[in-house]
């Protein structure tokens, strides 16, 4: 099931919302968690069964870890980490190790077979492996609820596609939390931009850069691939975003505070900086798990280098398996690395207007072509993509309008407008000058909430339905 779908929209939703009001409030982590499991279990069903599994042997592990000491402690702490990295390397990356021996070796030492990915194997692995870390460290206690603790593991707004929330963050909610009708409001609005950046924004661009990348590329012209990056920097982050805006507002109505996943990426001016503010879920967990673990910046310079590259590599293989993603992890960890040796040799650039567009557009620039290889079916295709792009050939240029509809960059336009910059300025103008009385302000968010759930039920009912980018991870 998706946030964007009717049956979730008109049906699931209500459903819960009321639930989670009318129940009494001991019963409410157990309604919640039925609501999660339907919901996951959709259009899935049968890897329900490796959820709940995942979430048992989990809960075992967190008592066995909770009641021992010394190498004990160490050693099932370690088992209970391997398997848990064990379930997701077989089904997202055996076909990748697998094929690469063969190739090695050259002959079929493993059976090559299709293995279907679990929906959102790789953001509710890590919130298991969270619940592990922080039990270990003595951050957080043992869960000696099994029913907390699959609430935790399979809460549904956040298992199909994050925010990755991290066990010590939402340990003391899951025993009590409150849910008030101002909370159930703000979480409904919050929910309702989501939607609209989902279903106004990302689709109308989805569909213009799934046309293109469909093309041969005989029928590719430079300004069709230069309009497909843009589209698809755009798309990603309204579809990802909305996503979170939707999860968290869920989340809000059901009582639970959660972190901000985005904090508009693309008006950074730096790479470091577009990743503090780039799926922070993601970029949190990577920091406190792995890179500072490590050793951080803690080693030395060359150290601390090669701490960044083996994160930035383990976050391309997170999203996928294939060489491209690899790529586009470790392309992002460079310039990263490329960053910090300038800030170490030259410290004080000035902080001038001009300066500061240079650095926003080499952020952009980076982070577009970069989308390219994430785009992209195979390295192979990312390269002769660009190819196109920067090297102009016998182009077809006839076609771009019949494939960029002016509607379409016009949703473009919208887009670039509002990916940040406007919100951080204009906004906060509007609220000091204009939208100064409270009641006023209440009014203005209410009415321009119903209208955009309008649009975007209208859109809904008038399209095909797109799944998510981030369900496929």
């Amino acid at each position: 099931m998706s946030f964007s779908t009717p049956i979730f929209l008109l049906f699931f939703l209500p459903i819960v919302i009321t639930g989670n009001f009318v129940i009494d409030k001991k019963f409410r982590n157990a309604f919640i968690l039925i609501a999660s499991l339907i919901f996951y279990s959709w259009g899935e069903p049968k890897y329900i069964v490796l959820l709940l599994g995942s979430t048992t042997i989990t809960y075992l592990f967190g008592i066995i870890i909770a009641n021992s000491y010394g190498y004990k402690k160490k050693l099932f702490f370690a088992l209970a980490i391997l398997v848990n990295l064990g379930i997701i390397i077989f089904f997202k990356y055996y076909i990748f190790f697998a094929t690469g021996i063969n190739d090695f070796l050259g002959r079929p030492f493993f059976e090559i077979k299709t293995i279907s990915l679990p929906l959102g194997i790789s953001f509710y692995t890590f919130k298991i492996l969270s619940h592990l870390i922080d039990l270990y460290r003595g951050k957080a206690q043992c869960q000696r609820s099994w029913l907390k603790l699959a609430l935790y593991i399979s809460l549904f707004p956040q298992v199909t596609a994050g925010p990755i929330v991290k066990y010590s963050d939402l340990e003391d909610q899951l025993s009590a939390r409150e849910v008030t009708s101002a909370q159930t409001a703000h979480g409904l609005q919050r929910f309702c931009f989501g939607l609209a950046k989902k279903v106004l924004i990302a689709n109308g661009l989805g569909s213009i850069v799934d046309q293109i990348y469909a093309l041969p590329f005989d029928q590719m012209s430079t300004p069709l691939t230069w309009t497909a990056a843009i589209f698809y920097t755009l798309q990603i982050y309204y579809d990802f975003s909305g996503y979170s805006d939707m999860a968290i507002g869920i989340s809000n109505i059901l009582g639970f505070k959660v972190k901000e996943n985005f904090n508009f990426p693309y008006i950074s001016t730096s790479i470091q900086e577009f990743w503090r503010r780039w799926h922070i879920s993601l970029s949190t967990w990577f920091k406190e798990y792995l890179y500072i673990p490590l050793g951080g910046n803690r080693k030395g310079t060359i150290r601390t280098y090669i701490n960044l590259f083996i994160v930035f590599l383990c976050t391309g293989l997170w999203h996928g398996s294939s060489l491209n993603f690899i790529f586009w992890g470790i392309y992002h960890g460079i310039f990263i690395i490329f960053e910090r040796i300038l800030k170490t040799r030259f410290p004080s650039h000035g902080n001038s207007y001009l300066f500061r567009a240079i650095k926003y557009f080499y952020t952009i620039f980076i982070v577009l072509i970069g989308w390219v290889f994430f785009r992209s079916p195979d390295l192979k295709f990312s390269q002769r993509f660009l190819g196109v792009m920067f090297f102009p050939h016998k182009s077809n240029f006839w076609n771009y309008f019949e494939i960029v509809t002016p509607q379409s960059l016009i949703i473009g336009f919208i887009a670039i407008l509002l990916i940040g910059f406007i919100q951080e300025s204009v906004f906060p103008f509007i609220n000091s000058t204009i939208l100064t009385n409270s009641k006023m302000k209440n009014i203005t968010i209410c009415i321009y909430t119903i209208i955009l759930l309008f649009f975007s039920i209208m859109q809904l009912s008038s399209n095909t339905y797109s799944a998510f980018i981030y369900f496929r991870f």
